[in-house]
């Protein structure tokens, strides 16, 4: 970004100092170079404007504006032959119908250019939406989160990972905060992003674009993710709502989560550690490693020590999963220590029983 900001600079000083020495339009030295300096920096403006439009905008603005001269050009002809030679009326109208119809069809076209079908082409053209679907826009949640960086590392993210700059202000805002929590929580996110950016195999970008008129991070993020044609990658329940009625793609860290837990079917035998007593008589609440809550029947005498189980059901929740079991003195063994790591028991009477990790006490 520091590197386009020379250029552009650059381009700015050459056109001032080229009109300040050529003088156009008989113009006074400064004059000149004031008139350079302005139109460099409409130039540049043009050109950053122009940077955010897609190639399929691109080709229906240039296709629209060159049938729009086309037409004028034809219409001049015969505005010339019809209308009586005068001086001032003839090249006015001219110019006129010229003008208007390249703005028309520049205008048309850019807006008729998203229906366009550019991957049909193949090659070059093809390869716009591939690659936009590469992009991938992270917002301040999932980077405070930190299991980003963890899934970055396995390799399970590709393309290009999208840090705009409102969202990286959010996070000096958090990490600037007078509340230590806050402040942690800033601060851990700063760390997760030095960490991805280090990561040779990530190309991380940080982007400039800012929408004024949104106050919302939340809808900045999506009218970014509209603007460049690609996902959203956050564990906001709310944004990703907000984003699907958008019509934006949504990564959800959680339901990664969600979908990577261990399926567990009922009348399966599970080894635990009761960690504490349930809500009901006689209940005994475990945790596997992953979080998922395993209530267990007939278990509260259990606390502080392993035992198998058997599970009678499974509830799927927003918030995520909870497994339902019971201990039976009939079936079920005791163990007086926690398992050292999960593993499968096989048994050739009885189904491969799910061993469950031990959770922190």
């Amino acid at each position: 970004m520091n590197d386009v900001l020379i250029i552009r600079g650059v381009f700015v000083v050459v056109l001032a100092t080229a009109a300040y020495f050529l003088k156009p339009f008989n113009l006074e030295a400064w004059v000149a170079g004031l008139l350079g300096v302005i139109t460099g920096i409409a130039i540049v403006l043009f050109e950053i404007r122009l940077g955010q439009v897609t190639l399929k905008r691109l080709i229906g603005a240039a296709a629209g504006s060159v049938l729009g001269i086309f037409g004028a050009y034809l219409m001049s002809l015969v505005i010339g032959s019809a209308v009586p030679n005068n001086p001032s009326t003839v090249p006015f109208l001219q110019l006129l119908i010229l003008l208007m119809m390249t703005y028309v069809g520049l205008v048309v076209g850019a807006n008729k250019g998203d229906m366009l079908n550019l991957a049909a082409l193949g090659g070059l053209f093809g390869g716009e939406k591939s690659q936009a679907q590469q992009l991938k826009v992270l917002d301040t949640s999932v980077i405070i989160d930190g299991r980003i960086a963890d899934i970055a590392e396995t390799g399970f993210l590709d393309g290009v990972l999208i840090i705009p700059q409102f969202v990286l202000r959010e996070l000096q805002l958090v990490a600037d905060s007078a509340d230590s929590m806050k402040r942690n929580r800033g601060r851990r996110g700063l760390d997760v992003l030095q960490r991805i950016q280090k990561m040779p195999a990530l190309n991380v970008q940080i982007v400039e674009e800012d929408f004024p008129h949104v106050r919302e991070v939340d809808m900045k993020l999506i009218e970014l993710a509209k603007l460049l044609q690609c996902k959203i990658v956050t564990n906001d329940f709310n944004l990703n709502k907000v984003a699907q009625l958008h019509g934006v793609e949504v990564l959800n860290i959680n339901e990664l989560a969600n979908a990577l837990r261990p399926v567990v079917l009922p009348g399966e035998l599970m080894r635990v550690f009761i960690q504490r007593e349930g809500k009901e008589h006689n209940q005994g609440v475990a945790y596997l490693d992953d979080g998922t809550m395993v209530v267990v029947d007939n278990a509260k005498r259990f606390i502080n020590k392993t035992i198998d189980i058997a599970v009678t059901s499974v509830l799927q929740t927003t918030a995520g999963k909870m497994i339902f079991g019971k201990f039976d003195d009939r079936q079920h063994a005791v163990h007086d220590n926690r398992p050292e790591r999960p593993q499968r028991e096989t048994s050739s009477a009885a189904p491969q029983p799910l061993a469950a990790p031990p959770a922190n006490e």
